[in-house]
């Protein structure tokens, strides 16, 4: 995202990173820049910092994250800046450990500590002021408050939900009493599984649209704000019990770069899944549906590409990609979304794709696509149909198929061996791309499916009455 004012004389960049609903922020004055929650892809921080002249010198953390691998000693072995973090945060590594008060300066500008707790404990805010400013022109509020919402309270522990809830109550109020001119930037936005519920699209806000619009805001007492922020909570990926330790520790420096991983021979890609890996294929469901190799998932390559890799594939192991055209610029992306989420283990991609398995003489599994049509009329048939719904708990108890069965995607994995083997499996979700997932997961453990794509469980309740 381009450089956007904030007071009258700052410049700051917001770089989103949307598969995650996640923004870090570059800020700069006077030759020095400082980075608030960078990710492990540290060259576009360095880029940003560039572009205005400035050299990183600080790292600034509101949080021990649970979605992704920090990028703060990443960012450091680039360029020595200083990484700044809540004091009781715990980590292990050189950093400056910061509390309330404690203030953080970059050329012109200082940044005030405010403690926050809430979506962790440890969490913190950053007040930032203009040279001479008496009141801050904008906070960091990490997953605090959020456009529209506020951080969700039970990533850290069940023991820790209760009071962190009540602590986040307490956080959002102190926050509200900020001017209503001065800008909100919060770390997760849009798209996050860190929030509580669905918030704005927007990446950015302001204290006066937060107070009018925020939800999270509008409760009338603690009580209610906290069976509010715990109801229909979201299922979040898995492998989000594992970043808080990686963090903590400090992650594996990776010298600015992702190791390219080579293209591998119908004989290698099929010695490596053999010897344990993890084969996804990140094509369109519907190419996957009609060829694909056997024992491999779909896994679309689009924003939520390793979001839900992190979901079914168990962390650390190893993973071989079969990619979209361009192959490169595919593997690419995918190696990226991986490494964020700390999936260092990728052992190659299939050269050549399906067609090069294919021209080897190797097996190739299908199944069958169906719309919305088909599949009305296979429930006005007559004869038993077996729909697995594998959309969130939330979305399914707001309306399902009558008689169909509810996995969610994320947990078919375990549950997989499980389910009845004896007809198709109809799979469905919202629009097909969770159902591809799900589909090709049962596939793995040879169940006949059907994937339903194009459309989904709302579309059948509105044109497929009884």
């Amino acid at each position: 995202m381009a450089g956007r004012p904030v007071g009258d004389r700052v410049e700051l960049e917001v770089l989103v990173t949307s598969g995650l609903g996640d923004n870090s922020y570059v800020l700069a004055s006077r030759g020095e820049a400082l980075v608030v929650d960078p990710q492990r892809d540290v060259d576009r921080y360095l880029d940003a910092a560039r572009s205005k002249g400035a050299e990183i010198t600080a790292v600034l953390e509101t949080h021990v994250h649970n979605d992704y691998v920090s990028g703060a000693v990443e960012l450091r072995d680039a360029t020595g800046a200083e990484i700044v973090g809540p004091a009781a945060a715990g980590y292990r590594f050189p950093h400056r450990g910061v509390i309330e008060g404690d203030q953080i300066v970059v050329g012109k500008l200082h940044l005030t500590v405010l403690e926050t707790p809430g979506h962790t404990p440890e969490h913190v805010s950053y007040l930032l002021y203009e040279e001479g400013a008496d009141a801050p022109a904008a906070v960091f509020t990490g997953g605090s408050l959020m456009v529209g919402g506020a951080g969700r309270t039970d990533l850290v522990s069940e023991q820790h939900t209760g009071w962190l809830t009540r602590d986040q109550y307490r956080t959002l109020r102190r926050l509200a009493t900020l001017p209503d001119e001065i800008q909100i930037l919060p770390t997760h936005g849009a798209g996050s599984f860190c929030g509580a519920a669905p918030g704005r699209k927007e990446r950015t806000s302001t204290m006066g649209e937060e107070r009018r619009l925020n939800a999270a805001l509008a409760a009338p007492d603690e009580d209610s704000f906290v069976r509010q922020q715990l109801s229909g909570l979201l299922a979040y990926p898995s492998y989000y019990r594992h970043m808080a330790p990686i963090n903590r520790a400090g992650p594996r420096v990776l010298r600015g770069s992702f190791t390219k991983p080579p293209g591998l021979s119908p004989d290698e890609f099929e010695g490596r899944m053999e010897a344990g890996a993890w084969a996804v294929d990140g094509r369109w469901r519907v190419q996957f549906a009609r060829a694909h190799v056997p024992g491999s998932i779909n896994v679309e390559l689009a924003d939520s590409f390793g979001s839900y890799v992190g979901w079914v594939v168990p962390f650390g192991q190893p993973v071989v990609l079969v990619l979209p055209e361009p192959e490169v610029g595919s593997l690419i992306e995918a190696v990226a979304q991986l490494v964020r989420i700390g999936y260092e283990r990728v052992e190659g991609y299939l050269a050549g794709g399906v067609e090069a398995w294919r021209a080897a003489g190797r097996p190739i599994r299908s199944y069958p696509v169906a719309g919305l049509e088909e599949l009305c009329r296979a429930r006005r048939s007559g004869h038993p149909l077996q729909v697995l719904d594998v959309r969130q708990r939330t979305e399914w108890d707001a309306g399902h198929i009558d008689g169909s069965r509810h996995v969610f995607v994320g947990d078919l994995p375990e549950r997989a061996g499980n389910l009845p083997a004896r007809a198709d499996t109809w799979v469905i979700c919202a629009t097909g791309h969770r159902a591809s997932l799900g589909a090709s997961l049962l596939d793995r453990e040879r169940i006949s499916v059907r994937l339903v794509d194009g459309t989904g469980v709302r579309d059948f309740l509105k044109h497929c009455p009884p």
